[in-house]
């Protein structure tokens, strides 16, 4: 697993700990994954444009049954991938993100379910070994180089549409339910929108509702911004120059600044000192520690992360709206947001909970209280597991 993934997981570890201590201990049982490929060719996007070959990881928890009804999917979130769960080795740093949810006899319960997660195209984590995506890093049959910005418009449609590709080969004709974060919220309900009923279930864990508002457009702008403006970028044909790791470092450090709660960073960071004799006050050059420590965070991750593939996600969620939707979607929905949520707040999800009962559809909502903003439904998910657990049933 690469350093800059472990070092965030890491810096994330005593929050989860605290989170499962709260909670009750999870089964020390390890479950060891495997990574595996889809491929797809050609794949035609939303917007008709032909990709010549399309592959995605994707990994595989507990066994399909004989009738194929147990599965459930699993959609990451933002700059996640398909490890939600296990350790590929038993001496693996870290599990996926999800491994406090996701076992036997944990709330997405490997005993008795089939789960299933894809790596998403244009995933950010590119040159991760554990990820596969293609994506503007890849290579074009046509030219033999990286596509960069030549390669087409993603949408979350897309994202679906791989997942949906994959389930086809299981044979599996219907889903107990689609579970994901953030970005996996949003996936999960364009699953709602694009295939009404195929899932029984749709679990949105800290996500927008069924849009992305101004806002939140905008938001995903100020991230992506240092990209463009770093003259690295040279409008994203750097792969045989130096690349924009400077812009990079910097638009990671920006989602990391919103995912996380101002109550939790004062605790964490409060005003210190970069260097404890160097006051800020008296040379510019001198930083706080919050500042310098999570630039550096940025920049371990800007390790396994391409910078094309970061503005390609983001446009894919700015694009994403199925409020015209909502009159056709079906089953049982669970809204999971978070309370200290600064990028999708928990009115967000209400409001989403409130049209679909408008509807006639089962819609419930629970607020996860960790106090980490964001981050909460990834890194203290298993404070709502027992609602998870619930609404499986």
């Amino acid at each position: 697993m690469p350093m800059g993934f472990i070092k965030l997981k890491q810096w994330m570890c005593r929050s989860l700990l605290l989170a499962l201590s709260l909670t009750g201990s999870v089964s020390a049982e390890t479950l060891l994954v495997q990574k595996q490929t889809l491929e797809i060719a050609p794949f035609t996007t939303f917007n008709g444009e032909t990709i010549a070959q399309v592959r995605v990881g994707y990994e595989t928890y507990g066994n399909l049954n004989a009738d194929k009804s147990n599965a459930i999917l699993i959609t990451h979130y933002f700059s996640g991938s398909s490890h939600a769960a296990g350790k590929y080795r038993a001496d693996d740093a870290q599990a996926g993100y999800w491994d406090a949810i996701i076992g036997p006899g944990k709330a997405i319960d490997t005993n008795r379910f089939f789960v299933v997660s894809v790596d998403t195209l244009v995933n950010l984590a590119v040159h991760d070994p554990n990820v596969i995506t293609t994506g503007p890093a890849s290579i074009d049959p046509k030219t033999n180089k990286p596509y960069g910005m030549t390669f087409p418009v993603i949408s979350v449609g897309d994202f679906v549409q791989t997942q949906k590709a994959l389930l086809d080969r299981f044979g599996i004709n219907k889903l107990h339910a689609v579970v994901g974060a953030s970005g996996g919220a949003i996936q999960a309900l364009q699953w709602a929108a694009t295939h009404p009923g195929f899932a029984e279930r749709t679990v949105a864990v800290i996500g927008p509702g069924f849009k992305l508002d101004a806002h939140s457009i905008a938001e995903l702008d100020t991230w992506l911004q240092p990209i463009v403006l770093d003259p690295n970028w040279r409008q994203g044909d750097y792969y045989a120059h130096s690349l924009p790791n400077f812009g990079l470092a910097h638009a990671l450090r920006n989602v990391t600044i919103a995912a996380l709660s101002s109550d939790w960073l004062d605790k964490q960071y409060g005003r210190q000192w970069h260097d404890p004799h160097q006051s800020p006050a008296q040379a510019f050059q001198h930083a706080f520690k919050i500042s310098s420590e999570l630039l550096k965070r940025g920049f371990d991750r800007a390790a396994v992360v391409d910078a094309n593939h970061f503005l390609y996600t983001a446009r894919a969620y700015q694009l994403f709206d199925v409020s015209d939707r909502v009159p056709a979607m079906k089953g049982r929905f669970l809204f999971i947001p978070a309370k200290t949520d600064r990028i999708f707040p928990p009115a967000m999800s209400h409001q989403a909970a409130e049209i679909l009962r408008k509807n006639g559809v089962q819609a419930e909502v629970v607020e996860i209280d960790g106090g980490m903003g964001h981050l909460d439904g990834v890194f203290r998910i298993q404070l709502a597991g027992q609602a998870i657990k619930d609404f499986l049933q």
